[in-house]
């Protein structure tokens, strides 16, 4: 039997202890209550999700060595092949952000950049929990063993929704090293201002390939600005035994467990900006959506206090195992740990 299988049997076989237990006792008494005829009842609660959280990973991604740009894509710009295939070593198919790349390195010359560093932060982690939902219950009686303390048992099914959302924004601020690389033009003409995009199929401002120098330098004192944004509607279902063993004439303890399911339904934005002393800033930013299905298990125990044969209050408790989420939105990878939830629940019953 796995873990997980063990886990959520947990409540199951301490209800049974504690009717056995009770069975001991030499005097039981006689519970005269109307409600242990019900083999139906739906419970209609508020949720509170704990200990759910959410990170952000893959935070300058883009200053990660090992994710170098294609050749030609830079972070302030692009030089590609145009639909000449450069013909005359020229191309108008390549454009630039700001106007100091212009002149840097001399006279008829443009500047593009790429930027790398090992010391910045990769994740970067938010908790807006206890989040609030809700949750519709029936639960079918199968049958009771009246030589048990009255111990109930059947199956239970339910339904719920949360809403989850994290924010996280943090900036950084450090040495990088700066790649430039020089393009030159032809002497006499004028680039179009910044911020300028060329495109494949032209015309427009030619200027000369391949690059005419390149060089590293390491920059101290540039900062990174990051914002990160998840939401998401959580979806569940759960299904899975019960007992109940009666306290008191109106009070009764219910434990149960078995399979959840999840479906979220995701949205995440993000965007980035590297801003390096004497070069300007640049952002970046990404976006997606994702629906994905989540299995696992949960394991629950409630007090129900019945008013009458009919009405009654059900307050609780559930641990909830979902897994982590994971998805990349356009360059940043969301993760939602759902592996650990915990779920208090307040809400009233009504048997029939």
């Amino acid at each position: 039997m796995n873990k997980n299988a063990k886990l959520w049997m947990l409540p199951l076989a301490g209800s049974l202890a504690f009717a056995a237990a009770a069975r001991g006792q030499e005097s039981t008494p006689t519970l005269e209550r109307a409600y242990l005829d019900s083999t139906n009842r739906l419970t209609v609660s508020l949720r509170f999700g704990l200990n759910i959280t959410g990170k952000f990973k893959g935070i300058g991604s883009s200053l990660n060595p090992a994710n170098a740009p294609a050749p030609g894509k830079y972070a302030d710009g692009y030089v590609l092949t145009d639909v000449s295939g450069n013909f005359g070593g020229q191309t108008w198919n390549w454009g630039y952000q700001n106007a100091s790349q212009v002149g840097a390195s001399g006279a008829n010359s443009i500047d593009f950049h790429n930027y790398t560093a090992s010391g910045f932060p990769k994740s970067s982690s938010g908790d807006d929990s206890p989040y609030i939902g809700c949750e519709v219950t029936y639960d079918y009686e199968i049958g009771v063993k009246e030589d048990w303390h009255h111990l109930a048992y059947g199956i239970e099914a339910a339904a719920n929704y949360m809403p989850i959302s994290f924010n996280t924004s943090s900036s950084y601020n450090g040495a990088i090293n700066e790649q430039t690389d020089t393009y030159g033009y032809t002497s006499g003409t004028t680039p179009p201002g910044a911020p300028y995009a060329g495109s494949y199929d032209g015309p427009g401002f030619v200027i000369n390939v391949p690059r005419i120098g390149t060089a590293t330098t390491v920059i101290p004192g540039a900062t990174l600005v990051s914002h990160q944004n998840f939401y998401a509607n959580l979806w569940g279902f759960r299904l899975g035994p019960y007992v109940e063993a009666p306290v008191t004439e109106k009070l009764s303890l219910h434990a149960s467990g078995g399979f959840a399911l999840g479906m979220l339904d995701a949205d995440a934005s993000w965007t980035e900006t590297l801003t390096v002393p004497g070069n300007g800033s640049t952002t970046t930013r990404g976006s997606g959506k994702n629906f994905e299905v989540l299995c696992g298990f949960y394991a629950g125990l409630d007090a129900i206090y019945h008013f009458n044969e009919k009405w009654g209050v059900d307050v609780g408790a559930q641990f909830q195992d979902l897994g982590t989420y994971d998805h990349n939105f356009g360059g940043r990878t969301a993760q939602l740990d759902l592996s650990q939830s915990i779920f208090i629940q307040a809400g009233v019953s009504y048997s029939f």
